[in-house]
């Protein structure tokens, strides 16, 4: 038995130091991470940059064959985020996360866009595309070594998304509607405060013993509205309460335990009959 504790104990130490002893070196592809605002939209990329290294990259034989799909870099699968709707070479496409398989040719390249489900690139591949966009390559002047995602022409309604490795270039235009941004932002800000806005403020003022009026006033605002929320209603009734208003406190509190049981929000429903215990002694 004694040897038998040995040796699991040794399997064990054996186990511990091999895990602390791993050797750390550098990626033969680097990740990348780009973020480019256009317009009011926030564009993420994330990928990996092989590089070329004496190697024929796009060719019928290339280590990227023509007509053959491509993660798009190395490693894991190019992944594109996007924080509002955009457009994709005149396509519509929601904000999200997508993955980025390209299909290279000569002539021209097929750069496919799949819902993010993963890192895995080859889950993908058998997957039918949420988008397909064909463009045109071009040939560069200078090399690139390594792969590169990068930005260019910028302006408030869109820019290109370049692709760029060894003598080759692809650009993928993005649109994006900066105008319907701003003009929601634009009537948001002149229409006023809202409900929420004047429940934080009145929130606020309670809590923090500040003017309970001010408070009643700002959460009243909030509250005397079509569907009013239960936590509002229960701030109201709160605020009553601390003013000493306590027939109009058990009406609010009355309002907030129904709307809570409608809710099916149980904390605010016993609360609410707390607090209508203790006012109605």
């Amino acid at each position: 038995m004694k040897q038998f504790k040995l040796l699991a104990f040794m399997f064990i130490m054996c186990l511990t130091i091999q895990t602390q002893a791993q050797i750390k070196t550098p990626a033969a592809s680097p990740s990348a991470k780009v973020m480019q605002t256009i317009g009011l939209t926030d564009v993420t990329v994330e990928y990996s940059r092989p590089g070329v290294k004496g190697r024929t990259i796009f060719a019928e034989d290339g280590l990227v064959p023509f007509g053959k799909v491509w993660r798009t870099g190395a490693n894991s699968a190019t992944k594109i985020e996007f924080s509002t709707d955009v457009m994709i070479e005149g396509n519509k496409v929601a904000k999200g996360a997508y993955a980025v398989l390209t299909m290279p040719g000569k002539a021209q390249w097929a750069v496919h866009f799949y819902a993010y489900e993963g890192g895995r690139w080859s889950s993908y591949v058998d997957k039918t595309p949420d988008l397909v966009v064909k463009v045109a390559p071009s040939n560069m002047a200078n090399k690139v070594e390594n792969f590169l995602v990068t930005f260019d022409d910028l302006t408030d309604k869109g820019a290109k998304m370049e692709m760029l490795w060894d003598n080759t270039a692809i650009a993928v235009n993005i649109g994006v509607n900066s105008d319907e941004t701003v003009m929601a932002s634009i009537e948001k800000t002149l229409g006023g405060p809202t409900a929420g806005d004047y429940y934080a403020a009145a929130n606020y003022y309670h809590t923090s013993g500040q003017d309970l009026s001010q408070a009643l006033e700002w959460v009243q605002k909030a509250t005397k509205v079509e569907n009013p929320k239960f936590w509002q209603v229960r701030r109201e009734a709160l605020i009553l309460a601390d003013m000493g208003k306590t027939k109009e406190a058990i009406a609010a509190a009355k309002k907030s335990l129904e709307l809570a049981k409608v809710a099916g929000n149980d904390d605010y429903v016993r609360l609410n009959e707390k607090s209508l215990a203790e006012w109605m002694k």
